[in-house]
């Protein structure tokens, strides 16, 4: 199984600790400027309606999804492929694309982070939070 998700932090650690990435909802408001959104002031880590990739999974992760997840925006207001140790900000424009693109090319565990993306609908757009 390539997503996880934990009823609470117990949980979490208890089955691996902290080398995680976390596909996270950004909660900030829609139309919230791009230098908040990647903030670090503004990111709160470990929520339990993230989605989790173990750390051990990360290769086989990159390989299924990098054509998913391309075109984040970092911290530093650059854009590019998964950074793997930073922030990464996928718009909700970008996540109606990923969703698409996943549909057509089903990757590992894809109904996981389909419904997991569909609801990110109600928010604006997502996070890949680094190890």
């Amino acid at each position: 199984m390539l997503f996880y998700s934990f009823n609470n932090q117990d949980e979490r650690r208890a089955f691996g600790g902290s080398d995680f990435l976390e596909l996270q909802f950004c909660k900030l408001k829609k139309g919230t400027n791009i230098k908040s959104i990647v903030a670090t002031r503004n990111i709160v880590d470990w929520r339990n309606d993230s989605l989790y990739v173990c750390g051990d999974d990360t290769d086989v992760f990159y390989k299924q999804y990098k054509d998913v997840f391309k075109n984040g925006v970092y911290n530093n207001l650059k854009s590019g492929d998964i950074d793997f140790f930073g922030i990464n900000y996928y718009s909700p424009e970008l996540v109606e694309e990923m969703i698409k693109t996943i549909e057509v090319n089903k990757p590992e565990d894809y109904r996981i982070i389909l419904v997991w993306l569909n609801k990110a609908k109600d928010f604006n757009g997502v996070y890949i939070l680094g190890v």
